[in-house]
């Protein structure tokens, strides 16, 4: 245990040390102040955590009541979906035309319908996140073998119990794979959404800065944002780790 424990930590301690020196390396070629060397950028951060922090708290708020709204609508219709071959029949082409349209798209008509709060940004993150939850989801649940459902039923058990014995427990992984998936656009949408239609958040404060020709501001608010797409996906991992210890 301690020893695997051990090599977990070297391995993290290598894939930081090679993403550094990538950097490093990558800065020296591209020579320009938009990109500064790991050595010159943390002072940066630390100037600019005062008015990045704000920021990044505001953004985290808004990617994680976007990944809840969205995962806690999308995991019971996708039950639904794939346990009921008539509605599956009915909506899977529905469902099959609207998860390839870039969601993104939807952001002037949220605009219009919501304001220019926090409610069309975390909108159309809910929306980006439900479709991709609800197809993972969806298939997971459809390619559970029908014997594994039909065995738990010969023991006695009724329709909750096949769920939580069969059902509940092969999706989950499906869940947390897809949440932690879906986390990267989930940021990128958060970008895209701050730094088009707001005033607030930390693709605001980037293109702020970029706006501003000010770079060492800018490469903090992109380490900000780096820097909570990690945390989320840790985050993931190890409740999943955690929930399905089953595994």
């Amino acid at each position: 245990m301690k020893r695997s424990l051990v090599s977990k930590v070297l391995c993290y301690v290598f894939a930081v040390a090679f993403i550094l020196v990538g950097w490093w390396v990558t800065a020296l070629i591209v020579k320009s102040p938009a990109l500064p060397t790991p050595a010159a950028t943390l002072p940066v951060v630390v100037q600019f955590a005062g008015a990045l922090w704000p920021a990044f708290w505001l953004s985290t708020y808004r990617v994680v009541v976007s990944l809840a709204i969205g995962t806690v609508l999308a995991v019971p219709i996708a039950l639904l979906f794939a346990r009921s071959k008539r509605l599956d029949a009915l909506f899977g082409p529905v469902l099959y035309l609207m998860y390839p349209i870039p969601k993104v798209v939807l952001l002037p008509i949220l605009l219009v319908l919501l304001g220019l709060a926090d409610a069309p940004k975390i909108a159309l993150i809910a929306i980006t996140v439900f479709f991709q939850v609800l197809v993972a989801v969806r298939d997971a649940v459809k390619a559970i073998p029908e014997s594994q459902i039909l065995s738990i039923r010969a023991l006695g058990a009724g329709r909750w119990g096949v769920y939580r014995h069969v059902i509940i427990p092969a999706t989950l992984p499906a869940v947390f794979t897809s949440l932690r998936i879906t986390t990267g656009t989930a940021i990128a949408v958060l970008f895209f959404a701050e730094a088009i239609a707001g005033s607030t958040g930390i693709g605001y404060f980037i293109m702020q800065s970029w706006a501003m020709v000010n770079y060492p501001r800018m490469f903090a608010g992109i380490i900000g944002l780096a820097l909570l797409g990690v945390v989320l996906y840790a985050i993931f991992d190890a409740v999943e780790h955690r929930v399905t210890r089953w595994r």
